[in-house]
């Protein structure tokens, strides 16, 4: 009802760069992260790559007092890293991994290997029961080639129809997390076109912290100077996005992000700067009417530019899959025309083998291997293909619905 109190919450967003022997001086940012998180005090603590179970561990046992409810989402070879700890219950969980992840044979990223994901959590807070959302979508890696984009794109479509079917139950959504893309790229866009979602930093009252939000930053002694020559101020790419449901408004009051080492410290929490939001939420008289939050033609135009994108992939994978379809007929003809001069001469059907056995084995197992190898390619360009393909179908349908609409 109106008048009654309204819930002032806080939340905190990191993607705490926690790789396990891979990550410079982890644990002891780790213990800082949870020392500030204790200092503090927020309500909601969204988390990204804690790959390391144990760290999870530690910060449970060490947050406990502060908050009491916590989860960490698994999925993958080496686990999603996604981890949530709230102040107020946390009455249900679900995990849903991306149907397409970047590739498996691109061991020097290992976006595949973890199964990136998004961990939903609903909580009940004292004014309305709020669904938080903790995600990491593919990493660029490459803006000028921009091999992922596809993928990356189709897991920004498959957020936002995940949060268009699961937020029915709450009355405000709430999502943190390294989205990977900059504010005005064709997928957040999107992301926030088809949902409705509200930047936080956009909307905030106040702000204080690294210039334009940015997450990333040339000053923070752990990012990867190179990538950020382009941008010589920082990029941002992790957001807190949130919206209202039902007869709820919610409000950005304050907006911070970290600027650099911890207090007492010579280093950051992260190789990204944390984000943190005020957030007022407050019952208001009457429903709120549901829409989209943008016109229809402007949203029209990014289903339009985001289902170009998918197509170009679609495009690609296709050749990919094609290319590893004929490295695998080649690579069976070759054992094949190998297994009959063999059989030839067992049979005395034939001269002596020409060859020495030692090579004539080798070249039999090397295409063993490349037929096992382009095999499993093929299977897996296959799978991108439907994939792509059937994202290319959803969004047409969804440009029509628009375009049909009064």
């Amino acid at each position: 009802m109106e008048g009654e109190p309204t819930l002032r919450l806080r939340i905190f967003d990191l993607n705490c760069w926690a790789i396990r022997y891979l990550s410079k001086r982890r644990q002891e940012r780790v213990r800082l992260i949870g020392d500030r998180l204790c200092q503090e005090g927020f309500d909601l603590v969204l988390l990204q790559e804690v790959w390391s179970e144990q760290d999870y561990s530690h910060l449970k046992v060490k947050l406990a007092g502060c908050y009491p409810f916590s989860h960490y989402f698994r999925s993958g070879v080496i686990g999603s890293g996604l981890c949530v700890f709230s102040r107020f219950p946390i009455l249900d969980t679900l995990l849903y991994q991306y149907s397409l992840n970047g590739y498996p044979y691109m061991l020097q990223h290992g976006d595949w290997f973890c199964g990136k994901s998004v961990g939903l959590g609903v909580s009940l807070g004292i004014t309305a029961p709020f669904l938080s959302l903790s995600l990491q979508l593919h990493a660029e890696y490459c803006r000028d080639k921009d091999a992922y984009l596809p993928h990356r794109l189709v897991q920004a479509w498959e957020l936002a129809q995940f949060i268009r079917h699961t937020s029915k139950a709450a009355d405000v959504v709430l999502l943190g997390g390294d989205l990977n893309m900059h504010p005005e790229d064709v997928g957040i866009r999107l992301l926030r076109g088809w949902t409705g979602l509200r930047d936080a930093f956009a909307e905030a009252t106040r702000f204080e912290g690294c210039k334009n939000g940015c997450t990333l930053v040339p000053d923070n002694c752990f990012t990867d100077k190179s990538e950020l020559l382009p941008f010589p101020l920082g990029i941002r790419i992790d957001y807190i996005l949130y919206k209202a449901i039902s007869s709820f408004t919610v409000k950005c009051e304050e907006l911070k992000t970290t600027t650099g080492s911890a207090r007492g410290t010579d280093i950051p929490f992260s190789d990204h700067e944390a984000v943190m939001a005020t957030l007022h939420i407050q019952r208001q008289g009457q429903p709120a009417s549901a829409t989209l939050g943008t016109a229809d033609l402007a949203l029209a135009d990014v289903v339009t530019e985001a289902r170009t994108e998918v197509g170009v992939g679609l495009r690609a994978a296709r050749r990919q899959r094609y290319s590893s379809g004929r490295m695998a007929v080649l690579a069976l003809l070759l054992l094949l025309l190998q297994a009959a001069a063999a059989l030839g001469t067992l049979a005395g059907l034939g001269a002596e083998q020409p060859f020495p056995k030692l090579s004539f084995c080798l070249l039999a197992f090397l295409a063993l291997g490349v037929l096992v190898l382009a095999t499993g390619l093929h299977l897996f360009h296959t799978m991108e293909v439907k994939m792509l393909h059937g994202t290319e179908d959803q969004m047409w349908m969804a440009l029509r619905a628009l375009q049909e609409r009064p």
